[in-house]
């Protein structure tokens, strides 16, 4: 049996396992590198198994690793929540989830369920462009999106690959079929700016796909959010509306998925370097129960993705 292992230890692990890079790590934790190589040996010394494999290039979890990583998040969201109480104190996380429903909102009630001790409090903003200076500013603690362009002061890790839909007023004729290839929408008048969904960053990456196959985008209309709303904009235009599969149920309209290509919506997890609260930590242990669950970050054969998540990386 392994030696009684000191949170610091187990803290420390946590930290390389989320980044995946010891200098990263050790600038999160104000920590030298050397010093802090030194406690992840130390930790695979007391647990009696290799947790991380290193290379000059990467860093990756074992086996080992990635079953220790889910029960570190779990020991550590207990032990700060209980010094926290003992202490009379209940530091809350605000998160942004950009809208009701969407693929954020489902991680926070993950992490709800797993944390019920952490106070969360939910933000609805109109995406990164808008929530990154909250968070820069320590308004908000933690948002979901995409950060196109380099984000300086933020950190960030894939949580979901969504794959892109269509909704249709259900007498539309494409609401027929089982899915909607994108050529299909040529000439329908689809739009992208509706929904709560509809970010700047949705739109970075929809224009994306839209451009090679000559669809017209119809773009000089407001921002339509709210169910209610959206189902007004769609009786009044009777035209297709680019969302995604957690689209909440619009009253006179279905949802069918997008296909030839299946188009895919990165999101990503963006929180503030330094950051050390049990209800981030709950966060990430939620992100990674639903992609294995689910599959969210597989990605199926000639699935599209936009650039820059579907560049090579080293």
């Amino acid at each position: 049996m392994p030696d009684d292992v000191e949170m610091r230890l187990l803290r420390h692990f946590v930290a390389v396992a989320e980044e995946l890079h010891f200098s990263r790590a050790a600038q999160r934790l104000f920590l030298a590198q050397q010093a802090l190589s030194r406690d992840v040996r130390r930790l695979e010394d007391r647990m009696g198994a290799r947790l991380l494999h290193r290379t000059t290039r990467q860093v990756t979890l074992t086996p080992a690793g990635t079953l220790l990583l889910g029960r570190a998040r779990e020991i550590l969201a207990i032990y700060d929540s209980t010094l926290l109480e003992l202490h009379g104190e209940r530091r809350s996380l605000t998160v942004d989830v950009v809208g009701p429903g969407l693929t954020p909102t489902l991680v926070l009630a993950r992490a709800r369920q797993q944390a019920p001790t952490v106070e969360f409090f939910a933000r609805f903003h109109t995406g990164t462009e808008a929530a990154v200076p909250l968070l820069l500013a320590e308004k908000v603690d933690v948002t979901f999106g995409r950060v196109p362009g380099r984000a300086d002061g933020v950190r960030q890790r894939p949580v979901r690959y969504e794959p892109i839909a269509v909704l249709l007023p259900d007498r539309h004729p494409l609401a027929e079929a089982d899915a909607v290839p994108l050529e299909a929408l040529r000439g329908t008048g689809v739009c992208l700016r509706a929904g709560n969904h509809a970010t700047p960053g949705w739109e970075h990456a929809v224009l994306q796909l839209l451009a090679p196959f000559g669809v017209d985008a119809a773009l000089a209309h407001p921002h339509v959010q709210g169910v209610d709303e959206l189902a007004q904009h769609i009786r009044e235009r009777n035209a297709p509306i680019l969302t995604m599969t957690t689209q909440p149920a619009v009253p006179g309209a279905v949802v069918r998925p997008l296909v030839e290509p299946v188009a895919l919506f990165p999101w990503a997890m963006i929180w503030r370097p330094g950051t050390d609260h049990p209800g981030l930590r709950a966060l990430h242990e939620a992100a990674d129960d639903l992609a294995a669950t689910h599959g969210w970050l597989t990605t199926p054969p000639a699935a599209w993705l936009p650039e820059p998540e579907s560049a090579p990386h080293d």
